[in-house]
């Protein structure tokens, strides 16, 4: 995907595409890419597949929900930024949070939300149940792309939500079948499932969105010794 395939997909999203947000994907590219042969932040790293696989694909979620309504956005398992800090640069109006559990991926977020001026991004190195853990209904939306099993991702995800926040968990095939029994547990439901490929050729996407319907008990999310020993 190069740039004017880029520009013409994200406008079928219905997305505004400005010189200034472009800019910033473009610095993004140079950075992850010099960040890249230092530590590991994506096996990506061919221009045009960066734009389809990364870029591109963390814009999807508006396929699922409108970010112009929302105020708070955790991200978990953020990694090299996809898709939280995608977003925000399309969406200044979200309060941004990212959250990774390897500190050298946090230091290069440092470096870019500097970089490209981001406002209003606090980044977390914590395990993904840990923050779950103390930090309760907080945020409008949770999002995550392909960090680990539905199920297992519904009880990292489930505290952090407020009443009615939704999770957009962002899979490759639709294995939501794996969370049902998880989704009772966490007092959950899934509201839609947008199944769709990217462009090109680029792969199946699935968009779950998961709304929580009221409080999750204290116990979750649990411990992740347990988690890994039995998931809901």
């Amino acid at each position: 995907m190069d740039i004017l395939e880029f520009k013409e997909a994200i406008l079928k999203l219905g997305l505004d595409v400005s010189e200034d947000k472009l800019n910033k994907l473009e610095r993004y590219y140079e950075l992850l890419i010099i960040w890249n042969q230092k530590i590991n932040l994506t096996a990506i790293t061919e221009k045009k597949q960066v734009y389809l696989k990364h870029f591109y694909d963390s814009l999807t979620l508006v396929k699922a929900i409108d970010l112009n309504k929302v105020n708070s956005l955790c991200d978990l398992g953020t990694g090299a930024g996809f898709p939280g800090v995608v977003l925000k640069i399309f969406f200044p109006n979200l309060k941004l949070t990212l959250v990774d559990a390897l500190s050298k991926r946090i230091k290069f977020l440092e470096v870019l939300v500097k970089e490209l001026n981001l406002e209003d991004v606090d980044l977390v190195h914590m395990r993904a149940e840990e923050y779950g853990r103390l930090y309760r209904e907080c945020f409008d939306v949770v999002t995550a792309r392909a960090l680990t099993s539905f199920s297992v991702l519904l009880e990292f995800s489930a505290s952090l939500l407020k009443i009615n926040g939704h999770l957009i968990a962002m899979r490759g095939l639709n294995d939501s079948a794996s969370g049902l029994s998880a989704l009772k547990v966490l007092n959950l439901k899934i509201n839609n499932i947008v199944c769709f490929e990217l462009p090109g050729g680029g792969g199946q996407r699935t968009l779950i969105d998961v709304q929580k319907i009221s409080k999750t008990s204290l116990k979750y999310p649990r411990r992740y010794a347990e988690i890994k020993k039995k998931s809901l």
